[in-house]
């Protein structure tokens, strides 16, 4: 085996030797006397101190060098089979017996080797170790790339073994438009797909072999065998998707359709006054527009709230509708709903008028709800205190009926099969609130009253007596007149009939003598007792209210009801004597 040396004292050279072939940087640099690019080797004269810094330096670099690129990406089977296919390697890089080392370091001693005449001057950067650019030629190695070439001579690259591929080396990216590129990604190469997956009804098998495998061959319109065409989608398939397109346009049409309609068409209405079918229809208070158009309709009066509305503002008079009860006609068009309500014939409403007494009012809510006779004056005297009555309302034990005065008239909705309480609940309600509005307390002091509850019982007094909403303030300032301590005509008695019939229980003009009145045993009994009554005898309206707290002022002690537009008022006794005789000479007259 020949023996390459790599300077004096080198050991012979093995084929596991990690530096088989590494002189200097990456094991690519030319040895002494041989060409960068594997030119024969040249004769130089002899130079001791080349040589011996050759030797010195190739033991001083040997374990540096082991770490270099080329030994570590050839590995020691490659050598071994490099060894056994070809024999003994031959080191280009190693030195040839006789060849001499140049000097490339150390130390410059002044000496230089003898160089022949006509020879090509050696480049002295081309072989240091520590340089950064160290002139080697890297497309002269086998594992370079090749030299960029044009593209018209441009080749395409020989196949190579796998096992002789590096690891850097990788397949060319040239891309040819003219070349059909082959589909990689799973969901077209059904790479993706299970094994054992059954074909579907829509998977295109002209060969009917059911594989994938051999339909993803098949390129373009192209058939293995030319057999057959591309069958035709299923059917029942195409009949479903047909259905769901047409249900589809048509749900978008009807969708389109209801909006064009609910923004720009009119409203959905009945047409004429109705059905012979009856409703009675509550509308509360604070009940105004589309409030009163979702009643009605669910009741099924009216179609939709929007042509409810839309009549009532074309009406005139459409935001006069009041809460109450109204009797109405089912499926009526919005413009005969609006103008029946606006008639107080169709107004069902339980209405209380001004100076009618409880007792009139529970036989009346007993009739509306088709109860037994007493059934509401029973609930209302064991379940007054329950019903909202204000503070000030007197629990004195000689009141008659605590709800007195305070079942306010109006008109309330009192609807079928309603309970009497709650009724009698939205009287006293009512009343509260329109007592509210106004200064009570601060009014009975300032007219000599004691709490509210005289002033309503004065109010109670004049809306019966007064009879005409004229005459109202001239009668409380009789009451006020009477009720002064100094009052020499009536010594502090009312006197009035109305308090008499309030015991009885009757409304009468003929109440008998006064010497008989003044013997009945009661306290509302005003021909007896000084003062006012017990307690309100009716439940007065907000006119005889405003009344009693604003009399007219004068000197008048009596008055007498001449007719409906006339009513005399008397200083004295002795004056109201004669009106009253007159009074009665001019009725039997007649």
């Amino acid at each position: 085996m020949t023996e390459y040396g790599r300077g004096p004292g080198s050991e012979p050279w093995h084929p596991e030797d990690p530096l088989y072939g590494d002189q200097g940087w990456d094991g690519r640099q030319a040895a002494h006397g041989q060409g960068q690019y594997g030119d024969q080797q040249q004769s130089y004269p002899q130079d001791p101190y080349a040589q011996q810094h050759q030797q010195y330096q190739g033991h001083q670099q040997q374990p540096y060098d082991q770490h270099q690129q080329y030994g570590q990406q050839q590995s020691h089977q490659h050598q071994q089979q490099n060894h056994q296919q070809y024999g003994t390697p031959q080191d280009p890089y190693a030195q040839q017996p006789g060849a001499q080392p140049q000097y490339n370091g150390g130390w410059d001693t002044g000496q230089q080797a003898a160089m022949p005449y006509g020879a090509e001057p050696q480049d002295p950067y081309a072989q240091h170790p520590g340089g950064y650019d160290t002139g080697q030629d890297y497309y002269g190695t086998p594992e370079a790339y090749p030299p960029p070439q044009p593209p018209g001579r441009r080749e395409a690259a020989p196949e190579q073994q796998p096992q002789q591929q590096q690891p850097h080396q990788q397949a060319s990216t040239d891309w040819d438009p003219d070349q059909p590129q082959e589909e990689t990604h799973p969901f077209f190469t059904g790479a993706d797909d299970p094994a054992d997956r059954e074909p579907r009804d829509d998977d295109d098998d002209p060969d009917g072999d059911g594989s994938r495998s051999s339909r993803r061959d098949r390129g373009g319109n192209e058939r293995r065998g030319g057999k057959g065409k591309k069958k035709s989608r299923s059917g029942c398939a195409c009949l479903v998707v047909s259905v769901v397109l047409v249900g589809g346009l048509g749900g978008v049409g009807y969708v389109g359709y209801t909006f064009w309609q609910k923004q720009f068409g009119a409203p959905a209405d009945y047409a004429g006054s109705g059905s012979s079918e009856q409703v009675e229809v509550e509308i509360p208070e604070g009940a105004f527009g589309y409030d009163i158009a979702n009643i009605l309709r669910k009741q099924g009066v009216i179609k939709s709230s929007d042509a409810f509305v839309a009549a009532q503002n074309d009406n005139p008079k459409g935001k006069l509708i009041q809460a109450g009860v109204y009797l109405l006609n089912k499926e009526m068009s919005a413009a005969s709903a609006v103008t029946l309500m606006l008639d107080p014939k169709s107004q069902n409403a339980f209405v209380i008028p001004e100076g009618t007494r409880n007792a009139k009012v529970y036989e009346l809510i007993d009739t509306r709800l088709k109860l037994k006779k007493g059934t509401t004056a029973d609930i209302a005297k064991t379940k007054a205190e329950s019903l909202g009555l204000p503070d000030w309302a007197d629990d004195n034990p000689d009141v008659k009926d605590p709800l007195e005065g305070f079942l306010y008239p109006a008109a309330y909705p009192v609807a079928k099969g309603s309970k009497p309480e709650d009724a009698l609940k939205r009287m006293v309600s009512r009343a509260n609130k329109e007592y509210g509005k106004l200064d009570l307390e601060g009014s009975a002091k300032k007219l000599g009253l004691k709490t509210p509850w005289e002033l309503i019982t004065v109010a109670s007094l004049v809306q019966v007596e007064g009879k005409y909403k004229h005459d109202f303030d001239k009668v409380a300032r009789v009451v006020y007149n009477r009720l002064k301590p100094g009052n020499m005509e009536t010594v502090g008695r009312l006197e009035f009939d109305s308090t008499v019939n309030y015991i009885k229980g009757q409304s009468t003009l003929d109440i008998g003598a006064v010497d008989d009145l003044r013997k009945i045993d009661d306290p509302y009994n005003t021909y007896k007792i000084i003062g006012l009554p017990s307690g309100p005898i009716s439940n007065p309206g907000a006119d005889a209210l405003h009344s009693a707290m604003n009399p007219t002022p004068g000197p008048w002690y009596y008055f007498v009801s001449i007719n409906e537009d006339k009513t005399v008022f008397a200083e004295t006794n002795e004056e109201h004597e004669k009106n009253r005789r007159e009074y009665e000479d001019g009725k039997a007259g007649q």
